[in-house]
């Protein structure tokens, strides 16, 4: 009976530890609040640190495999990761074709809509984010769809509130030939100060009260 029970363990063990194994991942990015992004293809998910799937594949999380990291913004992330309990997802607007950006928190959930045409990620519970509205107005000649837009430059938690208008934005073309990723002209320093860019591309530094 024993050599029955001890074959029987040693044919079941190798499937029990390797049940769970994820085999053909093409990147790892470090951890990151206990969790790390992995790559398979174009899609990301995440994993603990036991090395079990937390959040499963996903073709929307924020990367760039050439990241510009001279700049604070959604072209500076090269892989997705957690800061602050929230990982950055992208949108394509249906009519549009242009890329908008919001948040998710570690249980996969979106938690902050995709209503941003440019993002930080958070630091110190805060982001800076150009928040698009846009109002339907009817349709044209070709019964194409008009909209009008409007774009605020804000300051969110990682509720999604809105705890600061920074500045009104303008000169964003939202036609997709047009279309060019706009500058955040703010930087969160910290829960007092944020610097703001002026007109004459020189840095002013605001008192914040949160």
């Amino acid at each position: 009976m024993k050599k029955i029970f001890l074959l029987f363990a040693l044919f079941i063990l190798p499937f029990f530890l390797f049940a769970q194994e994820l085999t053909g991942i093409d990147e790892i990015a470090p951890f990151s609040e206990g969790l790390a992004a992995i790559r398979k293809g174009n899609e990301w998910g995440f994993i603990d640190k036991e090395g079990q799937l937390a959040i499963d594949f996903r073709d929307d999380l924020v990367w760039n495999k050439l990241p510009n990291t001279s700049v604070n913004d959604v072209s500076a992330i090269a892989f997705p990761q957690f800061k602050n309990g929230r990982c950055m997802i992208k949108k394509i607007m249906e009519e549009e074709e242009i890329p908008t950006y919001g948040f998710i928190n570690t249980e996969g959930k979106i938690v902050i809509e995709p209503e941003y045409l440019n993002l930080t990620e958070f630091n110190e519970g805060y982001a800076v984010g150009i928040l698009i509205t846009k109002d339907f107005r009817g349709k044209n000649n070709f019964q194409l769809n008009i909209y009008d837009y409007r774009f605020s430059e804000v300051l969110l938690d990682t509720a999604g509130d809105i705890m600061l208008l920074i500045n009104k934005r303008d000169g964003i073309s939202m036609s997709v030939r047009r279309y060019e990723l706009p500058e955040l002209r703010a930087k969160f320093l910290s829960v007092n100060t944020l610097a703001v860019k002026s007109p004459s591309n020189t840095w002013e530094i605001r008192k914040l009260e949160l």
